[in-house]
């Protein structure tokens, strides 16, 4: 498969729309070497960057890895000859007027006209803002999330000296309410953490039942949207899913990644508050950065310092180019995986080669090969990844309950399996399905 070269001539003529803004300083030569040097160096990276499984191809379904869209790409390329730093508006003007733009049009995709946030360089540091936040408001209270949440969140709890705990879940990987609601009962929960698709399985927590038990208990809820957020504009979840993602406006805050269904490339996270007032917890000083215009200056309610303002060019060019909306361009393709994470489990669902742990929520499917014991069935799981990388075919391995697949029965000083995950979040995924099909099949009989 030929890599886009056809846009650069689009980037081209973009340069020269760029560079016609600044004609009227006077000329001076850059200091860079030489063009021959350089084109030395840039065959040889090429050459090093072949050492990569082919994340853009449809073959590749292992990882959370989808390419940027050409728009995304080319508005990130055009804003580095510039090279914007987004913290304050000296640094940064145009591109910080177009990241709130862009980060206005994802809090509304979500119901929010008022509200406080911004991009970030991830779904870590995303994250981490939002616990930060909550942390400051119920100091000393603990975070709770479900044992298939991102481990990000154990992980930022501990940075930020919160008490954390994991939720049991039921056998589909989403939250137990039960097990949250006896949690909530002994009270001293700050947040509850809502999993909108875990990385692992997809798995949607119930945030509707969720929401209810905040009325009873007092605690804010995070909703970790990193992975799945975008599927609140798709038509086709099952139904248990689509409530949880209508009532995703009523979280306290709310995480989402561009740079996963947003088509943005790494490192484009995003926060948002519903209560514009938590900016008041992110006051600091500075002696020379803010003083240039009354404007509010993203620095001013972010974590981070130095942020890329190409990141926010290539998102506001791509929400221009694919708007957040329902029945468009960027939706039919989030549901072009979805059906494809569905066909893949009709194919291998009760098969006599495979097993599903439960029908996908959104594009993620989790599969073991049939065998007699967990251990067999983890031993082959392995051979058979390795088997369709030779095939051409890349899938992962994920090492998941055995709970999850009630059929296996259970086994003494076992409780987790071996099994193949797929994440099938490319649009084209659809139409490469049957392809897909006919590589495991070989790869299960090798």
């Amino acid at each position: 498969m030929a890599l886009d070269r056809d846009s650069l001539e689009i980037l081209a003529r973009a340069l020269g729309q760029l560079d016609g803004g600044f004609s009227h300083l006077p000329e001076f030569a850059p200091a860079a070497s030489g063009n021959e040097r350089l084109e030395e160096v840039l065959l040889a990276l090429a050459r090093k960057l072949q050492d990569n499984y082919p994340y853009f191809h449809p073959l590749y379904a292992g990882q959370m890895l989808k390419p940027p869209h050409p728009v995304a790409r080319l508005a990130y390329s055009l804003a580095m000859y510039v090279n914007p730093n987004n913290h304050a508006l000296d640094g940064g003007r145009a591109t910080s007027a177009l990241e709130k733009e862009a980060v206005a049009e994802i809090a509304a995709m979500f119901g929010w006209k008022e509200f406080l946030g911004h991009l970030a360089g991830g779904g870590t540091m995303a994250n981490l803002e939002a616990l930060w936040v909550a942390g400051r408001l119920g100091p000393g209270r603990t975070i709770v999330a479900s044992e298939q949440a991102h481990y990000t969140h154990h992980r930022i709890s501990s940075v930020l000296q919160i008490p954390f705990e994991k939720i049991e879940t039921d056998r589909f990987a989403r939250m137990d309410m039960d097990a949250l609601e006896k949690r909530l009962a002994r009270g001293d929960v700050g947040t509850v953490v809502a999993s909108m698709g875990t990385t692992a399985t997809g798995s949607v927590d119930p945030l509707p039942e969720i929401l209810q038990l905040r009325e009873k208990y007092e605690f804010r809820v995070h909703a970790d949207a990193a992975y799945g957020g975008y599927f609140a504009l798709t038509s086709n979840l099952s139904e248990k899913a689509a409530a949880s993602f209508a009532r995703i406006g009523e979280a306290d805050s709310i995480v989402i990644d561009p740079h996963k269904h947003g088509l943005q490339p790494y490192g484009c996270g995003c926060v948002v508050f519903c209560d514009p007032g938590v900016g008041r917890l992110y006051k600091h000083d500075s002696p020379y950065t803010y003083f240039s215009s009354a404007e509010l200056h993203l620095g001013e309610i972010s974590l981070e310092c130095s942020r890329p303002g190409a990141a926010a060019a290539a998102l506001w060019a791509t929400q221009k180019l694919l708007p957040l909306e329902r029945g468009g361009e960027l939706a039919r393709g989030l549901e072009k995986g979805r059906e494809a994470a569905l066909q893949f489990y009709r194919a291998v669902k009760d098969g006599e080669i495979f097993d599903a742990a439960f029908q996908p929520e959104l594009d993620i499917l989790c599969f073991v090969p049939r065998g007699g014991s967990l251990g067999e069935i983890s031993a082959k799981s392995r051979r058979i990844f390795h088997a369709a990388a030779r095939e051409g075919l890349h899938l992962a391995v994920a090492e998941l309950p055995a709970r999850f697949w009630p059929r296996l029965g259970r086994e003494s000083g076992r409780e987790t399996v071996a099994c193949l995950r797929s994440v099938l979040m490319k649009p084209e995924h659809l139409a490469w399905m049957p392809e897909v099909l006919a590589r495991l099949k070989r790869a299960a009989r090798a």
